[in-house]
């Protein structure tokens, strides 16, 4: 699988210190993930409101569900890569509790429609205890394979995949590859202010000189502006003029073409080429393997 080689090459990079702290976190996250859909899925009660829940969502609704847990897990996955994120994500990109367990829910009936299918042909009165001896399974599965890096991250960056194809071929019409949006206002707000050193430097917006001792606007790939040329411009992009870095944004699936692109430049680097994900547009990928979510779509459709 390709784009699960790139991933697990990219945190490959990471020095063994960080990569023992990522999958020490990636445990717990998953530990609490199960804990979550294990508590669903052992009381009747929360099992019915979960999947009304469900029921009453649109497949779009249903898709930012998934999108967002998407996004988180790759702010999980990145987090330890540099530059640093600047702020935290906004909670228009964030998930809620709620929705954290309508998600994990709807992601594991995808996996069960396409793993056992049978379950999920019976009576919806039925589904809760085979998916209850379905999910008690695949904890014991992931169990036995040990604490170790692999058997750690590499479940975790499957989920990650599976949750960005289903994404790709559903948000199509949503995400547009190289459509502009805006940089988030909190990310704006925390570039630094630095002094211009060294006789100055060019402004690449107005092509003006910056004159030294003047204050400028630093952004996290280390290029300068005036203030009065960067602030406008990232109102209309979150991207350098010099490099193309890109700024966080307030658009759920910008943010997670950004930081599949942060995963997929580091991933193509260490394999030694610029493969054919090097751009991290989820639309592209996604048309050309698009058959990988149709059993996503079947189930996520489900009659409300």
């Amino acid at each position: 699988m390709e784009e699960e080689t790139i991933i697990m090459a990219a945190l490959s990079t990471l020095a063994p210190p960080t990569l023992t702290d990522l999958t020490g976190s990636t445990l717990s996250l998953t530990l609490h993930h199960h804990s979550r859909l294990s508590s669903l899925l052992c009381s009747p009660s929360l099992f019915s409101l979960a999947l009304h829940h469900l029921h009453s969502l649109s497949l779009t609704r249903k898709t930012l569900l998934i999108a967002k847990l998407l996004l988180s897990s790759l702010h999980h996955l990145t987090r330890h890569f540099h530059p640093p994120t600047l702020i935290p994500p906004h909670p228009a990109t964030t998930i809620t509790r709620r929705d954290l367990d309508a998600a994990l829910l709807l992601v594991f009936l995808c996996d069960v429609h396409q793993q056992n299918p049978e379950i999920l042909g019976k009576p919806h009165a039925e589904w809760r205890e085979g998916l209850r001896k379905h999910c008690s399974e695949t904890v014991l599965r992931q169990s036995s394979v040990g604490v170790h890096y692999g058997g750690v991250l590499l479940p975790y960056v499957e989920m990650v995949i599976r949750c960005w194809r289903f994404v790709g071929v559903m948000a199509g019409c949503a995400v547009k590859g190289g459509r502009e949006v805006a940089a988030a206002p909190a990310a704006v707000v925390a570039l630094p202010a630095v002094e211009v050193r060294g006789g100055g430097d060019w402004c690449a917006i107005c092509r003006e000189k910056m004159s030294e001792g003047r204050d400028v606007c630093e952004l996290p790939c280390e290029h300068l502006f005036h203030w009065m040329c960067i602030l406008p411009w990232l109102k209309k992009t979150n991207t350098c003029p010099c490099c193309r870095f890109q700024l966080p944004t307030e658009d759920v699936f910008c943010e997670i073409e950004r930081l599949w692109s942060v995963l997929t430049k580091i991933g193509n680097g260490a394999l030694g080429g610029e493969e054919a994900l090097d751009h991290g547009c989820i639309v592209d990928v996604a048309e050309s393997q698009g058959l990988t979510g149709l059993y996503w779509i079947r189930i996520c459709a489900f009659p409300r």
